[in-house]
């Protein structure tokens, strides 16, 4: 059986109603065994010779109301194989339990706090786990962003000692997935790359353009010099043919909702104000203007 040689930190945020897990790896699709979690319910990270049914039997015991303690104790009781697991729990209330077994292979070990269980194997060293904590309880913002600078410091501290390969991020919160239907918020993977610790920050950053929104003193009033750059990007790519003025009349707000469909911000443009959010602008003009 292949061994997912891998850091993790399992963490939830209990006043945001969020259970989330990042993980990176030299093993290929580490997303795709590692990372569970359930909103209101908890979250697992299952890895080292992964026992894939750790995660959705951890989690249906603590749906059960059992602790991450007791949900640890009971996966463990019935795995032959446990010394060659490696796993983190935080359940519902943010208890949290690491559990790394006497044959996982050195550096391994994991560490545990309020809300949090960080957990890895094959590693540089201790260093590594010791600075995803102090990243993690140091950065400030909602709970992805804090799984993933803590990430992204285990990975730039040596990470898995092997190199590196994949990574993702997964965070469940009440209603949080696209439209409401789901609890499935943040589900980003990168499968294969030179750097896919970095890659996730990017599509983060994607994630947060175009599922974000603006406070009001960020949004943009379309007028003058931006505007202008505005109607010439959409003049080259054939939303837009009257002059280019910088003036926002009636033809230039129907120029930018279908611009701003087909690249699916119509979220973030305000077509009766003539206001359109900061970032939206920075990244078109970014994009287009080359």
């Amino acid at each position: 059986m292949p061994r997912f040689s891998t850091f993790s930190i399992v963490a939830c945020d209990l006043k945001a109603k969020t259970w989330g897990i990042a993980v990176a790896s030299k093993f290929p699709a580490v997303g795709a065994a590692v990372p569970w979690a359930k909103a209101e319910i908890g979250a697992v990270a299952t890895q080292s010779y992964v026992n894939t049914s750790y995660g959705p039997n951890g989690l249906a015991m603590m749906e059960k109301n059992f602790s991450a303690e007791e949900t640890l104790e009971k996966l463990l009781a019935s795995d032959e194989e446990r010394e060659t697991r490696q796993i983190g729990i935080v359940d519902a209330r943010g208890n949290a339990v690491t559990f790394t077994g006497e044959k996982c292979h050195d550096w391994a070990g994991g560490l545990t706090g309020r809300g949090y269980a960080i957990q890895g194997n094959i590693l540089a060293g201790a260093k590594v786990i010791q600075k995803m904590e102090e990243i993690f309880l140091e950065t400030e913002g909602d709970l992805p962003a804090r799984l993933y600078s803590a990430l992204y410091a285990g990975d730039r501290a040596g990470g898995d000692k092997r190199g590196r390969q994949a990574a993702a991020i997964y965070v469940a919160k009440p209603q949080g997935g696209y439209g409401g239907f789901l609890d499935r918020w943040i589900d980003y993977r990168v499968d294969n790359a030179l750097d896919p610790v970095a890659e996730l920050g990017e599509l983060l950053e994607l994630h947060e353009l175009y599922m974000g929104k603006s406070p009001e003193s960020e949004r943009i009033k379309l007028e003058g010099t931006v505007l202008k750059d505005l109607q010439k990007i959409m003049a080259k790519l054939g939303y837009y043919q009257p002059k280019v003025d910088g003036i926002y009349n009636k033809t230039t707000q129907e120029s930018l909702n279908s611009f701003l469909g087909n690249e699916n911000f119509e979220n973030r443009f305000y077509a009766e104000e003539g206001l359109l959010d900061q970032p939206v602008v920075n990244y078109l003009l970014k994009k287009f203007r080359k």
